[in-house]
């Protein structure tokens, strides 16, 4: 007597359940990186470095003529980007380790849009990144920027935004590489440039044509020049010290406004997510 097999369906496609997809992804990798504290602190390592060893051994260089601000001050929306950009690249290593160990075929048959899964890791990501930027923020006395309620707000949106834009970015990167040696590789191989490229440690204005080029086509411009006129709205700097320090983003001479700035944050960040979502929708 022959045995069926038993039967089985596999739910349809709904709102709710690709809504559902969006939460576990985020609620994963919360939970991942909240129970690694090691994780947590390490990713802090580099930036803090940055802001208070490099700012204060070069602060004497730079004191002069600039109404007392030292490095520290300067460096301080470009280590708030920093931070971000860390956390964001490290968080999408993770969609490595799973193709590597099996477990990013168990997600990808769900069924479920792979759309989803990609927006719940960025989210997921963003989510992480932004609270080390958090952490940074809360630093802002130590280096003479003030606790502002306005301040703090606006910089939090900005680095919301970047956030999700640089996991996106992360993501994008994470879907071609097989290998997380690769993408350990690649991700050491694009973080610092990417940092000292956008003016994290430099105003953007006096550079010659080639670096210039760069400068404007590194995404984390975008972020570090409206953080940094966040900032120093609140610091009380003369006009001539104001135009030194920080001259903004121009495109051929034009002052690109802080608007167009964030604008080209989340087109980049909706841009990058495509990708990666058509990345994935051809993954076997």
């Amino acid at each position: 007597m022959a045995v069926s097999a038993p039967a089985f369906r596999v739910p349809e496609r709904s709102l709710g359940g690709e809504v559902r997809a969006i939460r576990v992804m985020w609620e994963r990798e919360v939970i991942r990186f909240t129970s690694d504290r090691l994780r947590m602190i390490t990713s802090l390592v580099q930036p803090l470095l940055f802001l208070f060893v490099l700012g204060t051994g070069l602060s004497t260089l730079t004191s002069l003529h600039t109404d007392g601000i030292n490095l520290r001050t300067f460096l301080y929306p470009g280590i708030l980007a920093m931070a971000v950009l860390l956390t964001a690249m490290f968080s999408a290593a993770s969609i490595v380790w799973d193709r590597e160990f099996g477990f990013l075929r168990e997600m990808l048959v769900a069924p479920v849009r792979r759309g989803s899964l990609v927006l719940g890791k960025c989210l997921g990501g963003a989510t992480v990144a932004t609270f080390q930027g958090v952490v940074v923020i809360c630093l802002a006395g130590l280096v003479g920027v003030p606790y502002d309620a306005t301040l703090i707000v606006e910089a939090l949106a900005l680095l919301i935004l970047l956030a999700f834009t640089l996991t996106a970015f992360g993501v994008m990167v994470a879907a071609r590489v097989r290998q997380i040696q690769s993408y350990m590789a690649l991700t050491q191989m694009l973080v610092l440039p990417l940092f000292f490229v956008s003016g994290g440690m430099f105003p953007v204005r006096g550079l010659p044509t080639w670096l210039l080029v760069v400068n404007r086509l590194d995404p984390l411009t975008y972020a570090v020049q409206p953080i940094r006129r966040v900032v120093f709205d609140h610091l009380g700097l003369s006009a001539s010290v104001r135009e030194q320090l920080d001259p903004g983003v121009t495109w051929n001479g034009w002052p690109v406004p802080t608007a167009l700035c964030i604008a080209v944050i989340v087109v980049m960040g909706l841009v990058m997510t495509a990708i990666a979502i058509a990345q994935f929708s051809r993954e076997d």
